[in-house]
């Protein structure tokens, strides 16, 4: 049986000896003052984390504080402009509900955020983690913030058998039985440092765990074959190509449609993407343009829910059709899958 109380004591002990020094963060120190989190850093940090490392992260939140300090900035930011910055961090849905939620505050609520789950949770684009997030960390709120850090914890410490997703209602509740009204943004935030730092998906460090006392798990001594996980379908496989056009030192985009995978991006012009191989013939059927097109080998590509082999067929093109001729040096704002072909096409030429 666990006992909440000691368990709350120990791991809020920890992070106030061990908090992770983040750069959207209020430090356990600051916050006993009186301090809160921003919540227009707050909610921004979550937004990219979602999907993305804290390292990988970082550099773009400092971007983007710095061009925006706060959400009315960000709401006035024009599409293309965002959806620019944003390139590289992936999952690009994340970046159209980010700049709709910054307009939302600051139309809907004079450019402060709601500071409860429902009035968050009625931003678009807002989901629940985000919502609980936000009123924990930024409003001290007794939200249940659970993240796959917090799922990973709960079922070590509960030793839950049933596998994941299955298990993602029931980890859930366990969480939300270990919240209190005491510390509920420095609870959130130690959960999260625990799971990322000590109670690792592989090797967890037992041996540095402020609640290993209490964790189930560990008295089975295999901690980390949890949580169970049902097997993983295969992730399907689709394939296109990838158009390299050139005119001297500068490249032919297109701005990829608002809505779908990578929606409102600078891409490389491409075909449909589907589930058989592009022949030759077929691949400069599908071009853009007409020009004397080149085959210069496929760059593999992982995204979520398939694998992408994009053929890349290059040329040199007059200045026709509808695109947007981008320096060569600026390619590196575009989606990693484009900057891979882009790159393969150009070590080739």
């Amino acid at each position: 049986m666990i006992h909440r109380d000691p368990l709350r004591s120990a791991l809020l002990a920890w992070y106030d000896r061990q908090a992770r020094d983040l750069a959207w963060r209020v430090g356990p120190a600051d916050r006993r003052d009186g301090v809160r989190g921003d919540p227009y850093r707050v909610w921004l940090s979550e937004v990219m984390l979602q999907q993305t490392t804290v390292p990988h992260a970082t550099p773009y939140f400092l971007s983007f504080t710095e061009r925006w300090p706060t959400v009315l900035d960000l709401a006035a930011v024009d599409d293309g402009e965002l959806m620019g910055a944003w390139a590289g961090l992936g999952y690009y849905a994340r970046a159209r509900n980010l700049l709709a939620c910054a307009r939302a505050v600051a139309a809907d609520h004079g450019g402060v955020f709601p500071d409860t789950e429902e009035g968050l949770r009625a931003l678009p684009g807002v989901g629940a983690y985000t919502a609980a997030a936000v009123a924990a960390i930024a409003f001290d709120r007794q939200a249940n913030v659970v993240d796959g850090n917090v799922e990973r914890v709960m079922a070590r410490l509960f030793a839950v058998e049933t596998p994941v997703p299955d298990a993602k209602p029931e980890l859930k509740a366990l969480a939300a039985s270990l919240v209190t009204a005491e510390r509920p943004g420095d609870w959130a935030q130690a959960l999260m440092d625990l799971g990322a730092t000590v109670c690792r998906p592989k090797s967890p460090l037992c041996d540095l765990c402020p609640i290993s006392a209490w964790c189930e798990g560990l008295k089975t001594g295999a901690p980390e074959t949890y949580p169970r996980k049902t097997k993983k379908a295969d992730r399907p496989r689709r394939y296109g190509v990838a158009y390299l056009l050139t005119r001297g030192d500068v490249v032919a985009l297109v701005r990829r449609p608002p809505k779908g995978l990578l929606g409102g991006m600078l891409g490389l012009p491409t075909s449909d993407w589907r589930s058989t191989p592009w022949s030759d013939d077929e691949a400069v059927a599908a071009a853009p343009t007409a020009a004397a097109w080149r085959d210069r080998g496929a760059v593999e590509h992982v995204f979520t829910h398939f694998s992408l082999t994009l053929r890349v067929f290059a040329a040199e093109g007059a200045n026709d059709g509808d695109f947007v001729w981008t320096a060569r040096e600026g390619l590196g704002a575009l989606p990693s899958v484009f900057l891979k072909a882009a790159l393969a096409g150009e070590r080739l030429l």
